[in-house]
């Protein structure tokens, strides 16, 4: 059997995460959450006081302090920038607010891609983004990109926050997923867009069960081909 690589792509909210954790339990894949790591950035710059201007200065935050993944005693995974777990702090909603810009400086996104495609080298893996199909893993061998309605990811994300103890408002969050869409398709380092031959996916009042069922049923085919 083939050991593939798998790019799930999509806007905020469009349940990429939740799907892409759920295939890989299933298919024995490692995860890679890439919107973690550009939220560990976030959460450096902020605590810095970073600017865009300050590019040189968060890589070396990110050197002293590397991304890491790992396991709770659940199984669910824990994300670590040196010896902090920063599983929770990265999905405030400053982080969120703030996690564009600082994706779009053209020397992080660089960094976090290079450290992407290592991790990816060796395949039977499944990574979630907004550019793992265009940019990070152009020759992914199944690239999926997930849309939904503005209404349903925000009610998405408003659940999700529920579950974490984030207190959020419906509206502000439809306005603030709105807004990043615009500026993550807008941005001139790797624009949020789906790869020419990507099986594009309408997750609009479908459950999360249906869309696990549609992507692994494609991998799957994939995986048995001689």
């Amino acid at each position: 059997m083939k050991a593939i690589r798998i790019a799930i792509d999509g806007p905020a909210s469009s349940g990429k995460s939740t799907v892409a954790k759920i295939i890989a339990k299933n298919l024995g894949y490692t995860y890679l959450d890439t919107g973690a790591m550009y939220r560990c950035a976030t959460y450096i710059a902020l605590e810095n006081h970073f600017t865009e201007k300050d590019a040189d200065a968060l890589l070396v935050e990110l050197s002293k302090q590397p991304i890491s993944f790992k396991k709770a005693s659940d199984g669910s995974q824990l994300v670590y920038l040196g010896q902090r777990d920063v599983t929770l702090a990265i999905r405030q909603n400053d982080v969120t607010n703030n996690v564009s810009w600082v994706s779009a400086i053209a020397k992080i996104r660089e960094e976090l891609v290079a450290q992407q495609r290592r991790i990816a080298a060796k395949g039977a893996i499944i990574m979630d983004g907004r550019d793992i199909g265009t940019v990070v893993l152009p020759d992914a061998e199944l690239k999926v990109f997930l849309i939904a309605s503005v209404e349903e990811r925000a009610v998405r994300r408003y659940k999700e926050n529920i579950e974490r103890g984030i207190t959020s408002n419906l509206e502000t969050l439809k306005n603030e997923i709105a807004a990043r869409d615009y500026k993550d398709s807008h941005r001139q380092v790797s624009p949020l867009k789906a790869a020419d031959d990507a099986i594009v996916f309408d997750t609009t009042g479908v459950d999360i069960q249906g869309v696990v069922t549609f992507i692994q049923e494609k991998a799957e085919k994939i995986i048995d081909m001689d």
